[in-house]
């Protein structure tokens, strides 16, 4: 791999496999608007080049793959603090744009999700060919307590979890280890942390044959898979189904309060979605019902133009105050109630932007 220096993202090739490190460990590897526009180009050249037949990414130090985007600087540029104004909008753009080519990458993409995978790190990773978990997995799509919602993708990779999983996962912003990120679908592998060094070192000696590169990937990947173990996700299913089956907030909130066979997780759940944003619980609830049976460049449009409008909004901005600059944990959300969100308000979020929606080269 290529080795560390004070650049954010680094990049190398080695037998014939192009890898990628995220290089901010200090601030668990997010992603800032210059890593992405080192990304892209990067990943265009070796899609081209014959001598490439691999890409393999994966996150500096020990605690996590990918945390997520860069929202600090969303925040201080929608604020005003500092940066142009339009970062805003350029930022999304060019995430997105990036995330749908990962996703139709024409060569095998691996992402070694050991660690905290959030966010953006989720972005580059689940839309992408294989994702290794590891012991130290921790997955999640926490946006609803920022004020924001599950994006990067997660319209449709969240619809594709069992049952009503997707939903509960959306709105609560839960944690998963990797049992469960292989579970839903998050994860297409799970290897123990101490063996990645093998893996990769597997992956790099490998003698590579022109179109027949994703076969040889899965036999790699393969031979280091091991079996994480139950899905805690899979034993708690049924409850899950049934509280979140409803199609407004009050029907799940309702169903959460009359659930007797998971009374405990079913009141914890219920505590966790009344202290996310109302508007954000609202939006996410609407843009997976909407979403059920988008394809990736779809659900991407539609999330970038719920971006715009939360970035016109209050609660993001309160959100990463109580959570990033404060710090005080106690957002004040406005409307505070979801009572005070009304169907015309939560529509008014998945308006068209006219001539300022995403479009895709």
């Amino acid at each position: 791999m290529a080795a560390a220096n004070d650049q954010d993202i680094l990049f190398g090739v080695e037998g014939g496999v192009g890898t990628v490190l995220l290089n901010r460990p200090q601030a668990l590897n997010a992603f800032t608007l210059g890593m992405y526009r080192e990304l892209e180009p990067r990943l265009r050249e070796w899609a081209a080049d014959e001598t490439i037949h691999a890409v393999l990414i994966e996150g500096a130090g020990d605690r996590a793959f990918c945390a997520g985007g860069d929202v600090r600087a969303v925040y201080e540029a929608g604020k005003g603090i500092s940066g142009p104004r339009d970062f805003t909008s350029v930022f999304f753009a060019e995430e997105y744009r990036i995330i749908l080519g990962i996703h139709h990458y024409p060569k095998p993409y691996i992402a070694l999700i050991d660690g905290i995978t959030m966010g953006g790190g989720a972005g580059v990773s689940v839309n992408g060919a294989y994702r290794v978990a590891t012991e130290k997995t921790m997955f999640a799509m926490p946006e609803t307590g920022i004020g924001l919602f599950p994006d990067v993708g997660a319209t449709r990779f969240l619809n594709l979890c069992p049952g009503h999983i997707g939903r509960c996962l959306g709105l609560t912003g839960a944690r998963l280890g990797a049992a469960d990120a292989l579970y839903c679908r998050f994860a297409t592998h799970f290897v123990p942390r101490e063996r990645l060094p093998e893996l990769k070192a597997a992956l790099v000696s490998e003698q590579w044959h022109t179109g027949t590169e994703r076969a040889q990937i899965e036999a790699i990947l393969a031979r280091f898979a091991a079996d994480p173990g139950p899905p805690p996700l899979a034993a708690r299913r049924p409850a899950i189904d049934r509280c979140f089956a409803g199609e407004t907030m009050e029907a799940i909130l309702t169903a959460l309060d009359a659930e007797t066979e998971d009374r405990e997780w079913a009141a914890e759940t219920c505590a966790a979605l009344l202290a996310k944003s109302p508007t954000s619980l609202r939006i996410t609830l609407r843009q997976l019902i909407v979403g059920r049976n988008m394809d990736l460049a779809a659900a991407l449009q539609l999330e970038y133009r719920l971006t715009q409008h939360v970035m016109a909004a209050h609660d993001f901005y309160e959100g990463i105050r109580a959570v990033l600059v404060d710090k005080d944990q106690n957002p004040r959300w406005k409307p505070p109630t979801l009572a005070e969100v009304d169907g015309a308000m939560t529509a008014g979020y998945f308006a068209s932007l006219g001539d300022g929606e995403l479009t895709f080269d």
